[in-house]
């Protein structure tokens, strides 16, 4: 279970997954810009049917600060009924309470997904070196010319997603898409 507040408002998103940065991502592309994740917090249960049990008797607590899905939210994600304005307190409580219980609380979600975006590292190189490759694999026009188009915006946010949790894609990257990268980010 997942509580993931966007981030400058005071507006959440309450659901489950088994993947949550892969829901996350699902959310919005630049998913590490747009929401915070150092007051996300994730809780882990042992089953799916504990976690939908949460999270109905959570959403049902919170019907009087249920709040529409911001318009930047991908339509195609799902999920528009389990977002909440002024709510973080008394999810931070719960989360607690669940913690106090006997479950695992990860109070801030930022290790947890810099942890799964570490494990994921393996997998970048080749998916980075084929998105350039159907890029520009010569690197013309320059970039700073024109702008990003829907393939270049889809590498430039993963390479950026591991910069933001503090994770440097160097290692698990082609030394040319690193190149493309650093133009990419003028």
């Amino acid at each position: 279970m997942y509580v993931l507040p966007c981030l400058g408002e005071d507006l959440l998103k309450l659901g489950m997954s088994r993947d949550p940065l892969d829901r996350f991502q699902s959310l919005y592309p630049r998913w590490f810009d747009f929401f915070d994740m150092d007051a996300a917090r994730l809780v882990e249960t042992d089953s799916v049917r504990e976690a939908r049990a949460i999270e109905t008797r959570l959403r049902q607590a919170l019907r009087a600060h249920n709040a529409p899905a911001p318009l930047l939210v991908s339509a195609a994600a799902g999920g528009h009924t389990e977002w909440f304005r002024g709510a973080l307190g008394i999810l931070a409580q719960e989360t607690d309470a669940l913690e106090a219980a006997g479950l695992r609380l990860h109070r801030t979600a930022r290790g947890w997904l810099r942890n799964a975006l570490a494990a994921r590292g393996s997998l970048l190189f080749h998916w980075s070196a084929h998105m350039l490759e159907a890029i520009d694999p010569d690197f013309a026009p320059p970039l700073a010319s024109r702008p990003l188009t829907v393939l270049e915006r889809r590498l430039r946010d993963a390479l950026d997603a591991y910069h933001a949790l503090g994770l440097e894609p160097d290692p698990w990257v082609p030394e040319a898409v690193l190149r493309w990268w650093s133009e990419a980010r003028r």
